[in-house]
């Protein structure tokens, strides 16, 4: 199979890896570049340092704003399983990026970096920016190659005048033009995606407690079982001894 179909098909799983590994080696400080050398003065106030949550914060924001304006013009078509679209959005975020999605959610992944923190955050930075470009150039170049052959003429136009990723100054207008869908709709639509970004920052925040009350859980559960003769001793032994030490 064409490895660009495997990354469309599976794109909203590829990322699991990704996300176990920023929440892996998330911390509760934030890293000693941000804290010590990053800070805007003001001489009315004390300095006020930016840490990496607050910048996190901002780009996952900025992130799922995209998200949001390109779903309100593309609505629900976004999240086929089939390659191509029923018909060539080129409005709102369209008339100055062909991928605002993807724009969108590379923002929110790197934001996500940010915000989770901790001393690996500056190594799984790039990491994960190669991983999502590299992800998502192999699924442009599929759904471009698709589209192409479905709208043919009109495509052509656009893919002459919008650029892929990065976002021209100014909106295209040789395009149609598409009304956007109100805001209570697209937010259901986009539902799952918001489900997502809070429970991933839930689980960075309260990781300790998390692991905590599992770990709980765990020797509760290892305890039970032995006792009712289910586990062997010595495994009983090495999940109290190894795993929950």
């Amino acid at each position: 199979m064409d490895i660009r179909q495997l990354f469309f098909k599976y794109r909203s799983y590829t990322p699991i890896p990704i996300l176990l590994l920023i929440i892996y080696h998330s911390g509760p400080t934030p890293p000693y570049i941000l804290n010590q050398y990053i800070k805007i003065m003001d001489s009315a106030y004390a300095p006020f340092y930016i840490d990496n949550k607050m910048i996190g914060l901002a780009l996952i924001a900025l992130g799922e704003f995209i998200r949001i304006s390109a779903v309100r013009y593309a609505g629900g078509a976004t999240r086929t399983r089939n390659v191509g679209a029923p018909f060539l959005c080129t409005s709102g975020p369209y008339s100055v990026t062909r991928n605002p999605l993807y724009c969108g959610n590379l923002i929110i992944y790197i934001g996500t970096v940010f915000f989770a923190g901790g001393v690996w955050m500056w190594h799984i930075l790039p990491l994960v920016a190669i991983f999502f470009i590299f992800q998502y150039y192999h699924i442009i170049s599929l759904e471009e190659e698709t589209l192409k052959i479905k709208f043919k003429d009109q495509y052509k136009l656009y893919f002459e005048n919008v650029p892929q990723l990065f976002p021209r100054f100014s909106p295209w207008k040789g395009g149609n033009q598409t009304k956007p869908k109100n805001l209570t709709s697209t937010i259901k639509t986009e539902k799952r995606t918001l489900q997502n970004i809070f429970l991933i920052a839930f689980i960075i925040m309260f990781k300790k407690q998390i692991i905590f009350i599992g770990g709980f859980i765990l020797w509760q559960s290892v305890g039970r079982l032995y006792n009712l003769g289910f586990l062997p001793e010595f495994l009983a032994l090495f999940v109290q001894n190894h795993i929950l030490k």
